[in-house]
Formats: structure tokens, C-alpha cells, sequence
């Protein structure tokens, strides 16, 4: 039986890197090939962000696909802020569905930390409607996610302790992945006495600059890989005075919704999870809205240790935005990396018997997201 599958992944280590953003999706790229045995390619989809202001390199497929030597297949790259990844993932896979490719190869890459700081926060800053008065007032994506965890916190009884739980449980997993940015342990009482970004967010609630590139092959085939079962993307106001519920994150549920309506289940099937944690509290509501935990009971999860090795399911086994860093265009396609790896056995942080797998990426404040389900071969 035919079936849509990834057959081959590669990643590099995320963090401060030398090497540029074309020779980071390079470096992916050749490895995702090589272990899908060189198959003949398609066409090419890139996720990046912002690889003009802070790489000064645009054209990033045709530049690619020369380089590979892929021929004059079609090339194109995709934006949607931190989603640039999975929505490039999500439209070479709708494309292989439809039959118009059989082989699409899909990377994502970002270079970021060769800039000040403020250079950095201005250009992510791209992803917020610069026209709104909230954009006017100030408002940065960790002062939107610190009003949600305030919310949440003052609305359910939530604590700093709970977002602190989160982090240390991605960090924990990040000390075994070999491409983590943070490889240092770090304790309860340090990241919630770390410096404060924004109340009630600490530097250890916010992901971090990175550089970084990730890629996988999509093929259609009789055999091998790891079946892609779904696909659900979904968009969302950018403006917090727009949002009808600070404590829902809508484009998160409706992405989910799609992908298990495609898959013809829902969450309970899942065995591992990788989720975008751009910042701790963002786990907790992502949780909750792919329908892990209840509303309002998702960081009750957390203190009960359901979102690791022996809860209910564990969640960014990777280590997370958080962790294993978050060059932007790469983190959509990093996280299935993570889910193919565990799929097939070979991931760090390998949970036992895993069958099926989701990954879900977000886009700014909610303005994009992507939810993807994975299936074991053979099963």
C-alpha cells in the first residue's frame, strides 16, 4: 500500500553557530538525502523568517537547489513567522497528497545570533502588526505571554513554580540531545530566581537566539519511512485586543482539530508529543488546547509529572524551544525530526514503544499554526 512518509531527516546543532544560514540548510539538507538513499527530488520548501535582515540572504530554494544539485526543480520558501517550518512541511506534504510530486525535500533554517540583541528582538518584531496601536505601546511577544500567564495564573491558581516546571523539564531532556543549545543542568529554585524578562516570565521561560537547520525528505513509497497520517493549519488574530480569550490559543485547537479529523482519532492515541514552547507558559496552554489535558488543568499536569517518561505523555522530548533552542525557520521541522526519531526508535530521550507521534508549531501570538500526526511503520 502507497503511503506518504518521511524517509530521511537531518539536523544541526542548534546555538551559536559560525557557518552561514545557506551553509547550515547545506549541512541538513545532505544528511536528510543520505539517509533516504538519495532519492530523485521533486521540489524544495524552505521555512525561514527572517533570513533577509539577519542573514542579508534571500532566494534561499533556488540558491539550495543549485547547490545540491537538484536541477531546475520548482523551489519556494515559506514565512509564517515561528510556523515558517511547519507550513513549509504542510505544503510539501498536500502537494505529495495531491500527486503532483512524489519526493519533496523540506528544510528550515534561521541565522540569528550574529547581531546585537536589539537588532535580533526588531527583526522578530516583524511578526506583530506594526500598525496597531499595540505595536505603538510597545507590546513585545514576551510581554503578550507574560499577560497570558498572569491570566492563567490569576484565573486557575497556576504559580511562577509551575512555569519553572516546565522549563526544568526541558532542560532536563535537552542534557541528552546532541544538538541542545543549553547542555548545563539548571534547578527549580535557579530558573525561577533567574533575571525576569517580564513578570511573570523569567530568562529561563523564554526561548532563546539560535542558529540552526533541520530538513527531512517526504516521499511517497510502498515501504520504509514513517507514515504522515495529517495535517492541520490554522490562523489567528495578531492583536491581543482581538483575542476573545486570553487563555485560548484558537489557531492551536483548530490546527488540532483538522489534523485529528484527518487522522480519524484524537489525542489519547498519541504516545509522544513535540509542541512549541516559545515560552513556558506557552506549553501549558498548548497542552490544553490539543486536547492532552482539560482547560485550566494543564499545569496540574505539569506538577504531576504527566508530561514526562511515565505520565500520560511526554512532551518536547527534545528539550523544547526552551532547550534545544528556536532558530526560527527550523524549529517547525526540527520538532519532526524529533517525532520521525522517536517513531523509529533512535531518538534521544526514546520513549518506549511509541507508534504515534504529533508536532505542532506556532506562528507569533498565535497568528499561525501547524499540527502534524505521524505513524510507526507497520503498525
Amino acid at each position: 500500500m502507497t503511503a506518504i512518509a518521511v524517509t530521511g531527516t537531518g539536523i544541526t546543532p542548534f546555538g551559536k553557530r559560525d557557518e552561514s544560514l545557506k551553509t547550515l540548510l547545506l549541512q541538513a539538507c545532505r544528511e536528510a538525502l543520505l539517509e533516504a538513499e538519495r532519492p530523485r527530488v521533486d521540489a524544495l520548501f524552505i521555512g525561514n523568517f527572517i533570513g533577509g535582515p539577519l542573514a542579508n540572504q534571500e532566494i534561499l530554494g533556488a540558491m539550495i537547489a543549485g547547490e545540491l544539485g537538484l536541477g531546475p526543480i520548482p523551489t519556494m520558501k515559506t514565512e509564517g513567522a515561528c510556523a515558517s517550518g511547519g507550513i513549509a512541511f504542510r505544503q510539501a506534504y498536500q502537494l505529495v497528497k495531491a500527486g503532483e510530486y512524489d519526493c519533496v525535500l523540506v528544510a528550515g533554517g534561521e541565522k540569528m545570533t550574529n547581531h546585537p540583541t536589539e537588532t535580533v528582538i526588531t527583526a522578530v518584531n516583524y511578526a506583530m502588526d506594526n500598525e496597531s496601536s499595540e505595536s505603538f505601546s510597545g507590546l513585545t511577544f514576551p510581554g503578550f505571554f507574560g499577560v497570558l500567564a498572569n491570566r492563567y495564573m490569576h484565573e486557575y491558581g497556576a504559580t511562577k513554580k509551575h512555569l519553572a516546571l516546565v522549563a526544568h523539564k526541558n532542560r532536563m531532556y535537552a542534557l541528552n540531545n546532541p544538538i541542545s543549545q543549553f547542555k548545563k543542568p539548571a534547578s527549580i529554585e535557579e530558573i525561577m530566581n533567574a533575571r525576569p524578562i517580564t513578570e511573570p516570565l523569567g530568562l529561563f521561560d523564554c526561548s532563546p537566539i539560535s542558529d540552526g537547520a533541520a530538513a527531512v525528505v517526504i516521499q511517497r513509497t510502498n515501504s520504509g519511512g514513517v507514515e504522515v497520517l495529517a495535517s492541520g493549519q490554522s490562523s489567528g488574530t495578531p492583536l491581543m485586543q482581538e483575542v476573545p480569550d486570553m487563555l485560548r490559543m484558537n489557531a492551536t485547537y483548530t490546527s488540532a482539530q483538522q489534523a485529528y479529523a484527518e487522522a480519524g482519532f484524537g489525542p489519547k492515541e498519541l504516545d509522544v508529543v513535540e509542541l512549541h514552547d516559545c515560552f513556558s507558559m506557552t506549553e501549558i496552554i498548548a497542552i490544553e488546547e490539543l486536547g492532552l489535558f482539560e482547560h485550566g488543568h494543564g499545569f496540574e499536569a505539569v506538577e504531576q509529572g504527566q508530561t514526562k517518561h511515565g505520565g500520560t505523555i511526554p512532551v518536547n522530548t527534545s528539550g523544547g524551544l526552551l532547550s534545544k533552542g528556536h532558530p526560527i525557520g527550523a524549529t517547525g521541522v526540527a520538532q519532526i525530526v524529533q517525532i520521525v526519531q522517536q517513531l523509529q526508535g533512535r531518538a534521544c530521550n526514546q520513549v518506549d514503544g511509541a507508534k504515534i507521534g504529533l508536532s505542532q508549531n506556532l506562528g507569533g501570538t498565535g497568528a499561525y499554526s501547524t499540527v502534524h500526526i505521524f505513524k510507526k511503520a507497520g503498525v
